[in-house]
């Protein structure tokens, strides 16, 4: 029911037009400094899924995906501030991941909304985000950016 990590490698290069490696990585942590996370729904707007990206990994993909220079992503990381063009880019990363969560469940899905680190999480989300259970956990590293985590999980 979870994306395999071919494909979430596929994606994140073909986006990103870099090479990516992706290892087993560890839960993102949901503490400080706080992470993107969004939240897909199937077509009767029940909640299905999270993605949890780190503060680095969103600031990392979304420099790349802009060809912004990484020093964008490392003062971002510094101020623990994520400026808005690179959450806009996370953002759309987020969108597109979509497509491979709602391919691995054999349902169509859509990303209901994705929360900036500086905005109001719904506990909800930060409860999915949370669980052990359904769940794939990533270290995505983009060849010139550096390294984030990258966390998928199925609601239960």
């Amino acid at each position: 029911m979870l994306p395999d990590r071919k494909d979430i490698k596929d994606l994140f290069e073909g986006l990103l037009g870099r090479d990516v490696d992706i290892t087993e990585g560890r839960p993102v942590d949901i503490g400080i400094p706080k992470p993107v996370i969004a939240s897909y729904v199937d077509d009767a707007q029940r909640l299905r899924a999270v993605a949890v990206m780190s503060f680095g990994l969103a600031a990392r993909s979304g420099a790349a995906l802009a060809l912004v220079p990484r020093g964008a992503a490392e003062a971002a990381e510094e101020d623990r501030l994520l400026p808005d063009n690179l959450f806009d880019n996370a953002y759309e990363i987020c969108n597109v991941l979509a497509a491979p969560f709602g391919d691995a469940m054999g349902t169509h899905l859509r990303l209901s909304e994705a929360y900036a680190p500086s905005s109001p999480v719904p506990s909800h989300l930060l409860s999915v985000a949370s669980q052990l259970a359904a769940r794939e956990d990533v270290d995505l590293e983009i060849t010139g950016y550096g390294k984030g985590t990258l966390s998928l999980v199925v609601s239960v």
